[in-house]
């Protein structure tokens, strides 16, 4: 997973780990980079992907950027339009989303993430610190079924 592009980029970028073991095995890792999805995501947070999954309005998604396709991103699928889906970040103010680029053709949408997985940080030493980590590491990355105001309003 230390392979990445190293841009610096407002959207959550994800390591090329994601394309190499997408071709083995029906799930893969993935890791994110970037604030577009704060708070649901953060920065070094690990994804558990599943690649080929039915992607359902709501679910978080791993895609590639319309325009720049060796860039895999991932984003919340919000509806279903005319030209594939209509995709935006979970923090509002990080951009890159459909709003800058539309609709992402069903083609690019690689897969749904299932579960999220923050690492050990070196600093978490103590024993009460690594309890604490190892109660909220690992947690289900949940669909939002009914969207809020600000995807209704894009």
């Amino acid at each position: 997973m230390e392979d990445r592009t190293g841009e610096v980029s407002a959207m959550p970028e994800l390591s090329q780990e994601t394309e190499r073991t997408k071709a083995l095995l029906p799930f893969g890792a993935a890791e994110v980079t970037g604030p577009s999805m704060v708070p649901t995501l953060r920065h070094g947070d690990r994804l558990l992907v599943q690649y080929g999954a039915r992607v359902r309005p709501g679910d978080v998604i791993v895609l590639r950027h319309p325009f720049q396709q060796d860039l895999l991103v991932v984003k919340r699928a919000v509806e279903l339009r005319e030209g594939g889906w209509w995709v935006l970040g979970d923090n509002p103010y990080a951009g890159g989303d459909s709003t800058d680029y539309g609709t992402v053709p069903e083609e690019l949408v690689l897969g749904k993430v299932w579960l999220r997985y923050r690492p050990l940080k070196e600093d978490q030493r103590s024993l009460f610190a690594r309890v604490r980590w190892a109660l909220s590491a690992a947690r289900p990355v949940l669909s939002v079924r009914s969207a809020s105001r600000r995807l209704r309003a894009r």
